[in-house]
């Protein structure tokens, strides 16, 4: 029988991903950074119980410490763009014009979206989709959604599909006046009590 192994097996899970335009990528619901020349690339994941590696025509391109909660987007700052000329066109101004086209409350959920990340370029993805949302919505009713999330505070792109959904962007109706309270021999009153 021969010695054991000095290092124990570690169980991995690879996935194939694309990058998306904020330079992550999604593993098991958190996002983790890649050198933002790889922009939709297709990448290679791997998953341990400690790692996350991603892997470029088979070449490591970047590891991170796996998460398990906290942030969901774990970014080296090392592969963040400095000046890009080439996807310069994605800036929180940018977002911020889209969203000021709509109305003042489209444009304080996309700014309220972009200051509650680290990196303003991790929000990204969230403001593409909800402006991409609000495309088939009238202005009134995208900025009520709008008003609602930012009164709310549910600042994620679920969140304000849900509001959408379920109509809470509407005024609710007012409580109607209950008539005088019903008498009959069921109703115990204050005097049963004591």
């Amino acid at each position: 029988m021969r010695d054991l192994r000095e290092i124990d097996y570690e169980y991995a899970e690879w996935h194939l991903a694309r990058v998306g335009i904020d330079y992550h990528v999604e593993v098991a619901g958190f996002y983790y950074s890649v050198p933002h020349a790889l922009i939709r690339e297709q990448v290679d994941t791997r998953a341990t119980a400690r790692t996350i590696e991603v892997f470029h025509h088979g070449r490591r391109v970047a590891a991170h410490t796996r998460r398990y909660g906290g942030p969901r987007h774990g970014t080296d700052p090392d592969h963040m763009p400095s000046a890009h000329r080439r996807y310069a066109e994605w800036n929180p101004e940018r977002f911020a014009r889209q969203a000021r086209d709509i109305g003042p409350h489209t444009e304080a959920l996309i700014l309220a979206v972009l200051a509650r990340r680290p990196h303003p370029e991790q929000g990204f993805r969230t403001c593409i989709g909800i402006l991409r949302l609000f495309r088939g919505l009238t202005a009134d009713r995208a900025e009520a959604v709008s008003l609602r999330a930012v009164e709310v505070g549910v600042l994620s792109y679920d969140s304000v599909t849900s509001i959408l959904r379920h109509r809470l962007d509407r005024p609710s109706a007012p409580p109607t006046a209950d008539g005088e309270p019903l008498l009959h021999a069921n109703i115990r009153g204050s005097r049963y009590f004591h």
